[in-house]
């Protein structure tokens, strides 16, 4: 399918449709060789464009994963401790993925992954607010203390946000938060007199674990992956 020279370098991440343009009109751009200046010029998938003599690419679909991590494994490529990571579940064809956030050693649950890297750090920044959901096992409810979490608290130095805080019965907790700051939900409970037994991540943004299997991984939906981008 031919598209807009302009288009296909905006498509590959390079620049912007209006910056392409520019690019473009100042002779920058050559297809199969050829210097281009007009941005009414069409491109498939078999011509070679460069610019500035850079060969730029036409981006990838973006791909989104949601993993269900086990207990016991570390989100990291390659641990110094030798511990099991997530890519040590993985099957083979899904190795080269990118994680987005972590969940620490002992906490299960969602875990997504991708294959553009980009769009795994936008997913990560606090500014995104997404919503992540959580079942939270303490060894104890403290509501006084809940109260606190749900108004925002300082530990140690570091603001965090105010949690959502529901009583599922007296040792569960469902627990939603919208920044991400690494063991979050541990701190802040333990800080508010809920100690954190066992910590479960149920969702990030519309994407829910569902009846996912431990270890197991299944690809998004791309409508699933379109509505969390609207968010962003």
């Amino acid at each position: 399918m031919n598209v807009r020279i302009a288009k296909f370098i905006a498509d590959s991440g390079f620049a912007s449709r209006r910056e392409a343009e520019n690019l473009i009109e100042n002779g920058r751009v050559t297809v199969n060789g050829n210097k281009i200046d007009n941005p009414i010029f069409f491109v498939g998938d078999t011509d070679v464009v460069k610019v500035d003599g850079k060969l730029i690419s036409c981006r990838k679909e973006t791909s989104l994963y949601a993993f269900h991590k086990p207990i016991n494994t570390m989100t990291t490529a390659r641990d110094p401790m030798g511990r099991r990571t997530v890519y040590d579940c993985l099957p083979i064809e899904y190795k080269n993925l990118k994680y987005i956030g972590r969940l620490d050693f002992k906490t299960t649950g969602l875990l997504l992954f991708t294959n553009d890297g980009a769009l795994a750090r936008r997913l990560t920044l606090p500014s995104s607010n997404i919503s992540r959901e959580y079942i939270a096992t303490v060894s104890k409810i403290d509501e006084k203390g809940l109260k606190r979490a749900r108004g925002g608290i300082t530990v140690d130095g570091i603001r965090y946000r105010p949690m959502e805080t529901k009583v599922i019965d007296e040792k569960n907790l469902l627990v939603r938060v919208t920044e991400g700051k690494k063991n979050e939900v541990r701190i802040v409970l333990r800080t508010c007199g809920c100690p954190v037994i066992k910590l479960h991540r149920i969702s990030f943004g519309p994407i829910k674990l569902g009846n996912l299997s431990v270890g197991k991984i299944r690809k998004i939906e791309q409508k699933t992956i379109d509505a969390l981008l609207k968010t962003l």
